[in-house]
């Protein structure tokens, strides 16, 4: 479904600020794997979703999704096989526009445009039924603005909208750093439903040691732009923090040193 091979990413190339952030990364994600993926600052995590989604092209190497060379193919002509959720609730949505409207654009993610726009009676039963799910009483707000919905409402929308045509992969980009524990709770536990109903393909980055151990079947840490930890199936399901970290000594050569991992929640 994603082939990764030999990838290499740099930044201010040729400066004093020259930073390598992804060294020849090679990863290949099948059918239906849900893949989270964890590190410290500057590991290269967020890098790599880029380059995947095609923000930052690679300075070298290959990105196959559903055995199509995307390497170079620029970010909107690459957005059909994608879905995705970013850090931030106030992107992949428009404020301006209303609740039904955005999931109008989502519905039509892909398809030919045509002058014909209005959102059909059949379409808005659909929209409330799927909003009703979410409990978080969107379904009687389908005419209000985008942007008067708090960010965990509005980023349930956006994963609604990322997965309501089923992306060949879907890119979650630690997308509930930016909401209360509760709210980020509920939204993963979405998620996680949306990816189980479709069976679809995800590669979730996180700093959360613990969520990255709790959701998927698989797990990737990634330390200076390589992968140093790559565990599924049940070798991960009995996988524990400590675990991890032992893992990550033993590959790395170092200890872990990021706070903000070890003190997640």
């Amino acid at each position: 479904m994603l082939k990764v091979t030999k990838l290499i990413k740099s930044f201010n190339r040729g400066t004093p600020n020259e930073k390598l952030a992804l060294d020849g990364i090679s990863l290949v994600i099948r059918p239906g794997d849900f893949v989270t993926v964890i590190g410290g600052n500057g590991a290269g995590k967020s890098t790599l979703l880029n380059c995947v989604a095609g923000v930052f092209p690679p300075d070298s190497g290959k990105i196959l999704i559903d055995d199509a060379d995307v390497t170079r193919l620029s970010e909107h002509n690459r957005a059909k096989y994608l879905g995705r959720v970013f850090q931030d609730p106030m992107m992949g949505t428009a404020a301006d526009m209303t609740i039904e409207e955005n999931l109008a654009l989502a519905n039509r993610r892909g398809t030919r445009r045509t002058l014909r726009w209005q959102i059909q009676a059949d379409e808005r039963k659909r929209y409330k039924e799927m909003l009703a799910e979410l409990n978080l009483g969107l379904e009687d707000r389908l005419t209000s603005r985008v942007g008067l919905l708090s960010g965990g409402q509005r980023q349930a929308l956006t994963l609604l909208m990322a997965t309501l045509r089923v992306p060949k992969l879907l890119l979650l980009d630690e997308h509930t750093a930016a909401l209360d524990p509760k709210t980020a709770e509920t939204v993963l536990d979405l998620t996680e439903k949306y990816i189980k109903q479709s069976a679809l393909t995800a590669l979730m980055v996180t700093h959360n040691m613990r969520n990255a151990l709790r959701y998927g079947n698989r797990l990737l840490m990634m330390h200076n732009g390589r992968a140093v930890v790559d565990v599924a199936g049940e070798a991960k399901q009995i996988l524990e923090v400590n675990d991890l970290m032992r893992l990550f000594e033993r590959s790395a050569g170092e200890e872990l040193a990021s706070d903000r991992m070890l003190l997640a929640d």
